[in-house]
């Protein structure tokens, strides 16, 4: 087995979290892909991969020779495709990680349009609200809703997601309509805690140019936005939450804008790529393509 033929399997490996779905991917023994990362680990001098009896892992340097090892392979792939016909799109598998609502309401049903541009394209797509790993979870590529923290990532912006405040009718009826900020110690809330933290969420919103915060009293605390907007439906208060989690809502008048002049500041969107050089043809199309269609849907 040459290098790069080494470097790829290792690759696998890292993608699969295991040898054996490694093997099967590659059409290969498992005890050639053993032997493979057994010959890497030599010719490297360092230990890439973590082994148990449930899972692969890669060490430190696993996950930096990983990165590497990405670049590298997209060079070679990149010099054998210089004289392919121009016509030949790209190809293969994309492992792609989204918030939940904005897969199921966004990404999902505009895919038969993504696919009708590339066919031999084939998208695995992660739909959760949890923060994924994208070297130990092999993924491609993740959209973050929120600020970042510094990760090492390469990230491309893809916009500001705008925030509304709204309440069903039936809550408006029982408790008046709120004018400003000022009102809002007469109003109560669905109260939202976040996922990772469990911290509860604030009332925000933008005065003067300043973020002001309020913490609003309420009967009910949840910790996904399927049960926020189904709260807020059943009438139980106010929230705060993406324009287009309710456009549909709004529409049939079964929520309203309240105090559009007071909104929370709005949110940013990007996606991230687990290595900073040389991301593969197919990645790059289907981010901009994402990016495009988020620009369409969410962020107008």
């Amino acid at each position: 087995m040459d290098r790069i033929d080494l470097f790829r399997t290792f690759s696998r490996v890292v993608e699969c979290a295991s040898f054996t779905r490694a093997a099967d991917m590659l059409g290969m023994p498992r005890s050639s892909v053993s032997a493979a990362i057994q010959d890497l680990e030599g010719r490297v001098g360092a230990r890439l991969l973590h082994r148990t009896t449930r899972r692969v892992t890669p060490t430190q340097d696993g996950v930096a020779f990983y990165d590497r090892c990405l670049r590298l392979i997209a060079d070679v792939e990149e010099a054998e495709g210089l004289f392919r016909q121009t016509s030949v799109g790209p190809s293969g598998m994309l492992r792609i990680d989204v918030p939940g609502r904005i897969g199921r309401l966004i990404i999902a049903p505009a895919l038969p349009d993504f696919f009708t541009y590339y066919p031999d394209i084939e998208i695995a797509l992660g739909v959760t609200d949890r923060a994924v790993n994208l070297v130990e979870d092999s993924i491609d590529c993740v959209l973050r809703v929120g600020p970042l923290a510094d990760s090492g990532m390469i990230a491309r912006s893809v916009g500001e997601l705008p925030l509304i405040n709204v309440a069903s009718p039936d809550y408006l009826a029982r408790h008046g309509v709120p004018a400003d900020p000022a009102d809002l110690h007469r109003h109560r809330a669905v109260r939202y805690a976040s996922p990772s933290s469990g911290r509860v969420e604030d009332w925000e919103w933008i005065e003067g140019g300043t973020l002001k915060t309020m913490a609003m009293s309420g009967s009910v605390t949840v910790n996904s936005a399927e049960a926020y907007i189904a709260c807020c439906l059943a009438g139980l208060g106010l929230i705060q939450i993406p324009a287009y989690d309710v456009k549909a809502h709004l529409a049939a008048g079964e929520l309203v804008e309240v105090m559009a002049n007071y909104r929370a500041e709005p949110m940013p969107m990007t996606l991230l790529y687990p290595h900073r050089q040389h991301l593969s043809r197919r990645l790059q199309v289907f981010a901009d393509w994402l990016a495009n269609l988020l620009a369409r849907e969410i962020l107008t």
